[in-house]
């Protein structure tokens, strides 16, 4: 017989929005890397100081896919932002593509 597998995750609501240190909790990271995180434009919070930001479930996404891109393929922050970016395009280009046909 094969070995036995347990998935564990958090089920997302696209209207779901979360404080700095439930993003924190949720994606595992530091409120320091969230911070460094807005600065590189990987993430972009609601919100005017760090104490009222909110974050909406692309930016939790965001974060856990920049988490593994870091620690997969050592890309530093500013190509995370990039690399996203590049993501969130083709996948619009991807939806145009599907509504055109």
């Amino acid at each position: 017989m094969g070995d036995t597998q347990y998935l564990q995750g958090t089920v997302l609501n696209e209207e779901i929005e979360c404080s700095l240190a439930e993003i924190c909790r949720l994606c595992g990271v530091t409120a320091e890397q969230i911070h460094e995180m807005v600065e590189e434009g990987v993430i972009s919070p609601q919100g005017l100081s760090p104490r009222k930001w909110h974050f909406t479930t692309i930016e939790i996404m965001r974060v856990q896919t920049a988490v593994r891109l870091q620690k997969d393929l050592q890309i530093n922050l500013p190509g995370c932002a990039l690399v996203l970016d590049l993501i969130e395009e083709l996948e619009e280009l991807r939806l145009l593509k599907r509504r055109l046909t």
